[in-house]
């Protein structure tokens, strides 16, 4: 009988496969070096409670500039970020809602998710590994007459919810967050692209202003009213599931007929659906519960 020996290395010397499956404790697997495994420490999350991953571009500031992004907003970027996120999504279907703005994404997985049995690393190890290589993948379909010139970055972190409110809160913070954001970037590049001040001046006329006088900034000197800006400038983008009509053309042979034929058959699929609403206030969630209901 074989002891302590691997089971492809036996079989490669040419070992009986029976006999060594037959060896004493089936400890052939193991070695001394296993112990190392001691070191690894245990970050299972608290259970029932929203798991909420927000990954972040690493430096995008510089990777804007060098990759010559329009300001204050540039569509192609957005919709790359959007279609990165539902690509998330789809591979892993225990995320219940996304929320993004500019470079950042957060993503809520529900709150009875076992998905690697609830380890924190492998969360956001996952959505961000996913999240930057769509990135990567799908950048010539929005960016077609911009080369990639360099690897973009992006870094992430999870924290728990343990409420509904808690959850609802924290969204409504990232939504107000891309409002206060893009109204300041607005104008700030309005002064500079229209106006004729340098970034600096910019910055320093806009130094102390509130959201009023920003809106009047805009209005006054460059006419334009804020609130016709596109919903996806000052509200972001929400990413649900939602079951979908989809037509689709199948080849089909009929009785008494030689030669297939293509009919339309109408199909329900569910597919993650982007959206610009607000998420602060209680019509979306009155409008979409199944988002925060237990058994989602």
């Amino acid at each position: 009988m074989l002891r302590c020996c691997r089971v492809g290395a036996a079989i490669a010397a040419g070992c009986d496969p029976g006999s060594v499956l037959g060896c004493r404790g089936l400890s052939m697997a193991k070695s001394k070096f296993e112990y190392v495994r001691d070191f690894e420490t245990d970050d299972t999350v608290l259970p029932n409670c929203w798991i909420v991953v927000r990954l972040d571009g690493r430096n995008f500031h510089r990777f804007s500039e060098q990759h010559e992004f329009k300001k204050p907003n540039d569509d192609r970027a957005l919709h790359l970020m959007t279609k990165c996120a539902q690509t998330v999504m789809q591979e892993l279907e225990d995320i219940a809602i996304a929320y993004g703005q500019s470079d950042e994404y957060s993503f809520v997985f529900k709150k009875k998710s076992r998905w690697f049995k609830r380890r924190a690393s492998k969360f956001m190890t996952h959505v961000v590994s996913q999240f930057s290589s769509s990135y990567v993948f799908y950048w010539k379909d929005y960016f077609k007459d911009q080369q990639l010139l360099y690897p973009p970055g992006f870094d992430g972190r999870i924290v728990l919810y343990p409420s509904n409110q808690n959850l609802k809160d924290y969204l409504s913070w990232r939504q107000a967050d891309c409002h206060i954001n893009n109204l300041y970037n607005t104008v700030f590049w309005m002064l500079v692209q229209r106006g004729g001040l340098t970034p600096v001046q910019a910055q320093e006329r806009l130094r102390g202003t509130l959201a009023g006088d920003k809106n009047e900034i805009l209005f006054s000197e460059f006419n334009i009213n804020y609130n016709n800006e596109p919903l996806m400038y000052r509200k972001g983008t929400v990413l649900i599931w939602q079951k979908v009509n989809e037509v689709i053309t199948k080849k089909i042979k009929l009785p008494k007929e030689e030669e297939e034929k293509e009919v339309e058959v109408t199909r329900t699929k569910t597919k993650v659906v982007p959206l610009h609403c607000d998420i602060i206030g209680d019509q979306f969630w009155e409008e979409y519960p199944q988002i925060l209901a237990e058994d989602s």
